[in-house]
């Protein structure tokens, strides 16, 4: 060892590695805390409490993908959030527990077109109208899906089986009056048959409704494109038809139900609303938080994966979206006699 070798020089030379890897480790640390918290602007509109976004049934099913998806989403605006599911009656049990988070401003719900068909059809205590619309998110194509080594190879077939007995083929699907049963009940009235006569078997959500599909229990399915695709890309269902306008760009040879000769088009919307009694400053905070998801590239990427396509409403756009569906819906559901309206 030389004489200089414990001078402070000396020292501070031997010890420089480390302090650049000790100060490059807190760097991280903060990078990382900072990445993964909240804006100051969300902090206040959450007050200061930790996002919470409702599923309102079970896990697998649309509203819990689309619920996954903002967590995801937000979490470079949020920080982390929690994903809940409540399960139940087209999603009028979430509805109710929801509606009790009166001015909590960190608590959001999924909801759609099937909500509003199921407050239609079971006429629940507490409605849309009990909460705070937030925004329309995106709209989703509806798929219609037989098993695989089903007698039923295209639209002409599900015609001639549904012409010849109706009551002897099984639709399954989500919950009563939703969209679901509401595509039903117009390929029905398009046929020519009574609508309150389609065999339509109510699940409380996608992933119930494809087991009873796959195990036979039940002749066709319908759902949105998310949710059948996985099932079609693994050669265990065969899409026969899409309700939208167009053809769908994950599914090209699969034809509409007016390529079909059924004139029906019902399209699926997916939203998200916060609790009554919220103050019209952490309103607008929701929204511009909802916004910035919107335009984040985790949820780009997927509304690409999913075939979703946006449809982003806010503020009073928000509101006349909400109550001119809820006029609607229920328009339809009392023509189908669903429900208590019907």
């Amino acid at each position: 060892m030389s004489l200089g070798s414990d001078t402070p020089q000396a020292r501070w030379r031997a010890l420089t590695p480390y302090a650049v890897a000790a100060l490059m480790a807190v760097v991280l640390v903060v990078v990382t805390v900072s990445r993964g918290g909240p804006s100051d602007a969300a902090r206040d509109t959450l007050g200061g409490k930790q996002l919470k976004i409702m599923a309102p049934a079970d896990p697998g099913g649309g509203w819990d993908a689309t619920a996954r998806a903002m967590q995801q989403a937000l979490e470079g605006i949020v920080g982390r959030s929690e994903v809940y599911n409540v399960s139940g009656a087209g999603g009028t049990i979430g509805l109710s527990q929801f509606a009790n988070f009166t001015g909590q401003s960190n608590q959001l719900m999924v909801t759609g077109l099937v909500m509003v068909g199921a407050i239609a059809a079971n006429d629940p205590k507490v409605t849309l109208a009990k909460v705070t619309p937030i925004a329309e998110l995106v709209n989703e194509e509806q798929l219609i899906a037989v098993p695989t080594d089903s007698p039923i190879q295209d639209v002409d077939d599900l015609r001639a089986a549904m012409e010849k007995d109706i009551s002897k083929v099984a639709w399954a699907g989500g919950s009563a009056g939703g969209a679901e049963q509401i595509l039903a009940g117009l390929v029905a009235k398009d046929l020519g048959e009574k609508p309150k006569d389609v065999n339509y078997i109510a699940h409380s959500g996608g992933g119930e409704a494809i087991a009873t599909l796959l195990s036979r229990k039940d002749t066709v399915g319908v759902s949105s494109v998310s949710e059948f695709r996985p099932q079609v890309d693994a050669g265990k269902l065969r899409p026969i038809a899409v309700a939208s306008a167009e053809r769908v760009a994950q599914l090209k040879d699969v034809p509409t139900l007016k390529e079909s000769g059924i004139d029906v088009e019902v399209t699926n919307w997916r939203g998200v609303v916060a609790p009554p009694g919220i103050t019209t400053s952490q309103r607008q905070g929701l929204e511009d938080i909802v916004k910035k998801m919107t335009k984040t590239k985790a949820w780009g990427e997927t509304l690409k994966r999913e075939g979703w396509a946006p449809v982003v409403k806010v503020g009073p756009a928000a509101d006349r979206f909400f109550a001119s569906e809820t006029t609607r819906v229920t328009a339809v559901v009392k023509e189908l006699g669903i429900g208590k309206v019907g």
